[in-house]
């Protein structure tokens, strides 16, 4: 199949790599073309704006930072995928867009509508997992749309996911993903807080992956972090703005949906506080140095 990809960043070019492996057609796009380019030694094949897409590829990846990114790429009248399929009328071969960014659920179903009048349909696909499993091919996706166009895109999907869930119509998949993001912001934070702990009660910190180990507080996060946490120099796997704007979303849908949500305000203040500090573009395992600053060997 040709396929088009916009947003080769961490996550998007490990997964473009997979779908050019499977023997997809992969036409890229991205605000930095270096990103894009560097795919071309994989069989990538790069093009000059969004819009360029709909006369290429019948299904369309976005992997961008938010939903901002989301609604130019798509519907900016110069050079988005939209106005480009309603121009090209019948030349236009776009039929799907699928939405692999973390965004607003309400924003999703805005933007489903708008496609919709340009008669492409949405699948909103978040995914975790984060660069490693971009990398290994194992993300798990949480799926939301109408049945057929989930199933028809199911089969691409699977070059770099381990599995794909159908969590209902469109917007169902980035609420399934808050619910992802309200779980792994506050276990990232509570692991920070226990590294703080036993470090500031003089024990090796470092020695928690081993101690916890099988227990109930071992986990993907903990096997991950706790190490992170603990010294430095591991190439960044996602910057703490991030997690930031996912647990602002997740507390404007708290707000919209009447949900309590204590924990996740917590979080969110404790990211608000790692933005004062400056450290919006570090590392995830960050959330330590807001607890006890410069103390990372």
């Amino acid at each position: 199949m040709e396929v088009g990809f916009c947003g080769p960043g961490l996550m998007g070019a490990p997964m473009i790599r997979h779908l050019l492996r499977a023997g997809h057609t992969v036409h890229v796009w991205n605000r930095t073309p270096d990103k894009a380019h560097a795919l071309v030694k994989d069989g990538a094949r790069v093009v000059p704006t969004p819009g360029a897409l709909a006369g290429c590829a019948e299904l369309i990846f976005l992997c961008v930072s938010d939903a901002n990114a989301v609604e130019q790429v798509v519907f900016d009248a110069g050079h988005g995928i939209a106005p480009a399929t309603q121009r090209a009328a019948g030349a236009a071969r776009v039929r799907r867009i699928v939405d692999h960014s973390s965004i607003a659920p309400s924003a999703t179903r805005g933007f489903a509508q708008r496609a919709a009048a340009a008669g492409i349909g949405w699948v909103d696909a978040p995914v975790s997992g984060g660069v490693a499993g971009a990398t290994a091919g194992t993300l798990a996706v949480m799926a939301g749309g109408a049945v057929a166009d989930v199933e028809a895109v199911r089969p691409v999907i699977g070059a770099y996911a381990a599995r794909v869930t159908h969590m209902g119509e469109v917007g169902a998949g980035q609420t399934a993903k808050l619910c992802n993001q309200s779980i792994v912001t506050a276990t990232v934070a509570a692991i920070a807080e226990a590294v703080s702990l036993a470090q500031r009660s003089g024990i090796d910190a470092a020695r928690l992956t081993e101690a916890l180990a099988g227990g109930w507080a071992d986990s993907v996060l903990l096997q991950t972090f706790v190490p992170r946490m603990t010294r430095r120099g591991d190439a960044p796997i996602g910057a703490l703005r991030t997690f930031q704007k996912d647990v602002d979303t997740i507390a404007a849908t708290a707000y919209e949906t009447g949900t309590p949500m204590p924990v996740a305000g917590t979080v969110q203040q404790v990211l608000r506080l790692a933005a004062a500090m400056g450290l919006a573009d570090a590392d995830f395992s960050a959330f330590v140095d807001v607890l006890q600053p410069g103390q990372r060997g």
